[in-house]
């Protein structure tokens, strides 16, 4: 089977084609700047190109990716027939949706009804599914939702001390994301690992620019860092995270900005880059650290602190941990965090291998010695496969 897997953006389109039958990529690559001058389609696979076209909307979008699927120069397929199945990434389910599901008429409507909690978001997936529809009407569609792994959390981990009246009226409640990603390692650690995910208490760090920790117990996620929004939770590449409700009526008022003006501060002029004065980039951080930059080591301190926090916090809700994973940009690739969230951890039965963890980029590995009685683990993500994999078999059982 071979399924297409869309993550929409609102000026962006990601794709990866996939043939199931062995769980490789065909095909991949993203368009950016769509309906903006300059916009381009780049190609990732099977051979390395950039096309310079005018994109004014999704629709032409995905007819240029469509293309050149097919072209007779490097193209994957003989024909768009070939294509069993559509999966999007869609962010925000709300509290309708716990699994991955077919898209139809009804599914979309609910959906639609969500895009209030993830304004950015949501529209832009649904420009995706309409898309296809337009220029595939016939080709199943299957939704695959963010939000979804998080609705097993029980309500006392999800809810907000508010009145009960904006949760019952708006829905305001602990949502969290990268949902897709926390489900795929969780998962796929215990296959690592040869042991059985019903039977293990694990906490998934999913540590990239945006970033967010997940206590998986059983194989249910029972907590998770990010809430309402992604902005909750954890120091980011450009999101503060945790912050008193206060600092930020303060703030408004002192800086005299409406609602927007606040939400961008927050959410992208904050974090490592607004702290740091520096980058976002944690390569960048790093080397500035090790050139004796006070304000870059600061800025990793708060940052490594914070990772730690959570997996304490999260060892605590479980009533204890036996796996810790690693993964997303900066988790598979940055040593130095994972070494600075692991060590002074012995109280959690964490025993740390420095040399194990140096050694190891984006490949799956065990970074704790032989001897720790929690497992740490670098496993890289792949949100694609997963959304490829529920895609598959829900058309199957069609």
């Amino acid at each position: 089977m071979k399924i297409l897997v869309l993550n929409c953006g609102s000026s962006s389109i990601k794709y990866k084609l996939y043939d199931m039958s062995q769980a490789s990529v065909m095909a991949a690559g993203g368009i950016e700047k769509i309906g903006l001058e300059g916009a381009f389609l780049k190609i990732k696979t099977p051979v390395a190109k950039v096309i310079n076209d005018d994109i004014p909307d999704h629709d032409k979008g995905l007819d240029l990716i469509f293309k050149n699927l097919v072209a007779p120069k490097n193209g994957v397929l003989a024909s768009l027939d070939e294509i069993d199945a559509v999966g999007h990434r869609m962010v925000h389910g709300g509290e309708r949706f716990n699994q991955s599901v077919m898209l139809t008429d009804e599914v979309l409507k609910v959906f639609v009804e969500c895009s209030e909690l993830a304004p950015l978001h949501n529209p832009a997936n649904l420009k995706g599914v309409k898309a296809v529809s337009a220029l595939l009407p016939e080709l199943p569609q299957v939704g695959v939702f963010d939000t979804a792994f998080h609705q097993a959390m029980p309500d006392y981990a999800y809810m907000y001390a508010l009145p009960y009246e904006l949760y019952s009226k708006y829905h305001i409640r602990r949502y969290g994301f990268h949902g897709t990603s926390h489900r795929f390692v969780s998962q796929r650690v215990c296959d690592f690992l040869g042991c059985n995910i019903k039977d293990k208490k694990i906490i998934t760090c999913h540590i990239g620019n945006g970033a967010s920790i997940a206590a998986v117990k059983y194989g249910q996620c029972v907590d998770t860092s990010m809430g309402l929004t992604p902005l909750e939770g954890l120091m980011m590449g450009t999101r503060c995270g945790d912050i008193d409700a206060g600092a930020v009526t303060y703030l408004q008022k002192k800086l005299g900005l409406d609602v927007d003006g606040i939400s961008d501060l927050l959410n992208k002029k904050s974090g490592v880059a607004g702290f740091s004065e520096l980058s976002s980039d944690m390569r960048e951080l790093e080397a500035a650290e090790k050139a004796g930059d006070e304000r870059a080591i600061l800025t990793l301190k708060m940052y490594n602190y914070r990772i730690k926090k959570y997996i304490g916090a999260y060892a605590a809700a479980m009533n204890g941990v036996d796996i810790i994973v690693f993964t997303a940009g900066v988790g598979e690739n940055q040593f130095g965090v994972r070494s600075g969230v692991c060590h002074d951890m012995e109280w959690l039965g964490i025993k740390f291998d420095d040399e194990k963890n140096d050694a190891v980029r984006s490949e799956e590995a065990i970074i704790s010695t032989t001897d720790s009685k929690v497992t740490v683990c670098l496993i890289p993500t792949d949100e694609e496969l997963m959304v490829a994999t529920d895609t598959m078999n829900i058309v199957s059982k069609a």
